[in-house]
């Protein structure tokens, strides 16, 4: 029967050229199936989860904008062993430093107001009169931008003499972003493995620092710390110390933290896993 039709391709109807010519009435005929729209499947971008949040700067008064999560609209899938929340949609350490396009001052959100007078002075001499704008017009941050943010962070915290708190924060915040970057780099790269062992080396390295900044913020700082009480920044450090390899601090913590009166049952259920992958990681050693 293909051969009555033969030709119909050339119109574009070559489908119709198989099947029976007639129709048989004792059939019964099947209704036709309409097919439903299929829907159009619209993936998210990050500047979806995004907007701009306007700060008045302490340095130098001028009103800016920076680019702020709609913490509302992300979902948390993970978190780490560190207390680093992990979200789907965004990283949102990238978003965390907030600075001042104009004179260069720059801390985490949570001190990024509390600077006195003295601080000010110092930030306008030693970062202020040095300082090169930088021009970032993207709609989303980049990783390197945001590395940048952090280091003008560090910077600003240390001319400022911060609290080591503040200045440990922000190293273990960037450790953070490293490690967003180093989940999100493309294994089909053939530049992966060593983008991957830099990445790896600098986190280490922060989490380093952030350790020994919370050690000595913990022995002559008052609480909270950084918004935590004892208990949780004696598990945070004490998986620091797992993380880089101090097994020492980390037992002396652990043991602490699982005899301790005023620690939480989640935060000792915590300690325990700490405790699991402290012991599996130095059988692996």
């Amino acid at each position: 029967m293909a051969g009555i039709f033969s030709g119909l391709e050339k119109l574009g109807l070559g489908n119709l050229g198989g099947g029976n010519l007639f129709e048989d009435p004792a059939k019964k005929e099947e209704p036709v199936k309409k097919e439903e729209p299929k829907k159009k499947l619209v993936l998210a971008k990050e500047e979806d989860f995004l907007f701009d949040k306007k700060y008045k700067c302490p340095v130098c008064e001028i009103d800016f904008s920076v680019k702020a999560v709609r913490t509302g609209k992300v979902r948390m899938k993970n978190v780490d062993m560190d207390l680093r929340p992990d979200y789907d949609e965004v990283d949102m350490s990238k978003y965390e430093v907030i600075a001042c396009p104009d004179c260069g001052y720059a801390a985490l959100g949570r001190y990024f107001p509390t600077i006195n007078k003295y601080q000010i002075d110092d930030v306008r001499v030693k970062i202020s009169m040095n300082y090169k704008q930088m021009h970032y017009n993207e709609p989303t941050y980049s990783y390197e931008y945001a590395k940048s943010l952090y280091q003008l962070a560090l910077a600003n915290a240390v001319v400022k003499k911060a609290k080591n708190s503040e200045k440990a924060y922000i190293c273990l915040r960037n450790a953070w972003l490293i490690r967003g970057e180093t989940q999100r780099l493309d294994q089909t790269d053939p530049d992966y493995e060593e983008k991957k062992k830099t990445n790896d080396a600098q986190e280490k390295e922060l989490l380093v620092n952030a350790l020994n900044g919370f050690v000595m913020a913990r022995q002559s700082e008052e609480f909270p710390i950084a918004g935590m009480d004892a208990s949780t920044l004696d598990y945070l450090m004490a998986a620091l110390a797992v993380e880089t390899e101090d097994y020492e601090i980390a037992g002396k913590l652990i043991s602490e933290l699982l005899t301790s009166r005023t620690a939480n049952s989640r935060i000792k259920d915590k300690a325990r896993d700490l405790k699991d992958i402290m012991a599996e990681k130095k059988g692996e050693a």
